[in-house]
């Protein structure tokens, strides 16, 4: 049974089939799946960044988070938003090719981004982030509950380790090395690229792991993660880029006072400084 799009009103089934007008989709139904790791590493080879969009949107390498992703559509769907169409599909990158810092989160949450389509959008850490992004300039607006509702990003770009949402929002190390090429490529894509901002261990990992992949001269013993914790990286043609590390604005951690408002102000406004963006 279809359902309207909060937006735009618009029928869409769950998970909601490419290419059928979702607000922001960047594939189609000619758009090529990978359905295994070998497939994810051979389609993440393209030179462009939409494409590239394009095919992390219908991936369906990982069965794991392929039948959770799906049953939360579907069968799993949280009362609040019962009305609602489920995208039901990984999770996009958002932000402009030529940002100069990328933002890694862990992975979408399964009301969240695994409903909107869009990433870190639709639930209180979302809403975190946004306020944020909108306080340090690096967002048109403060809030992002649905794709089409007019949010971007200013000079960010914002994506995740992994892609689908993992039950219990933990991924497998095999689905996170799986995942690792469609974030290792899109990091390559990116020219004006000089901060790597890590939400969380595992996205410091992760950027760690991909820096090494890729050629990129990383500090041995390389550093731990923790708030604000900083590690100087250069890419193979020399730029500098570097991995500034933050706690997640997950509820726990904004619940507790683990992440405060200052906290995060504060990491963002550093990201700005290192970009070169104040």
């Amino acid at each position: 049974m279809a359902d309207p799009h909060p937006i735009t009103g618009r029928l869409f089934d769950s998970p909601v089939p490419p290419g059928t007008g979702w607000p922001g989709d960047p594939a189609d139904a000619s758009t090529p799946v990978a359905r295994t790791p070998a497939g994810v590493a051979r389609l993440a080879r393209t030179r462009d960044l939409a494409e590239l969009d394009a095919r992390v949107s219908v991936c369906s390498a990982c069965p794991r988070l392929v039948a959770w992703r799906e049953e939360v559509a579907t069968t799993g769907r949280r009362a609040a938003f019962a009305d609602q169409p489920y995208w039901g599909r990984p999770a996009f990158s958002l932000g402009p090719v030529d940002a100069p810092i990328y933002l890694m989160g862990l992975a979408p949450a399964a009301n969240g981004s695994n409903r909107t389509g869009r990433v870190f959008t639709g639930d209180k850490s979302s809403d975190w982030l946004w306020a944020g992004l909108h306080r340090a300039g690096l967002a048109t607006r403060g809030s992002s509950e649905a794709a089409g509702d007019g949010t971007e990003p200013i000079s960010i770009r914002i994506g995740g380790a992994v892609r689908c949402a993992p039950p219990g929002n933990l991924p497998t190390t095999a689905e996170k090395t799986t995942c690792r090429p469609w974030i290792t490529r899109e990091l390559e894509l990116l020219p004006e690229l000089r901060v790597i901002l890590a939400l969380g261990g595992i996205a410091w990992t992760t950027a760690l792991q991909v820096a090494r992949a890729s050629g990129w001269t990383v500090p041995r013993p390389a550093r731990r993660f923790g708030h604000g914790a900083e590690a100087a990286l250069a890419r193979p043609n020399g730029t500098p880029v570097t991995l500034l590390g933050s706690y997640h604005t997950s509820q726990y951690n904004t619940s507790t006072g683990v992440m405060t408002v200052e906290m995060l102000d504060a990491v963002l406004a550093r990201a700005k400084e290192l970009a070169g963006l104040d």
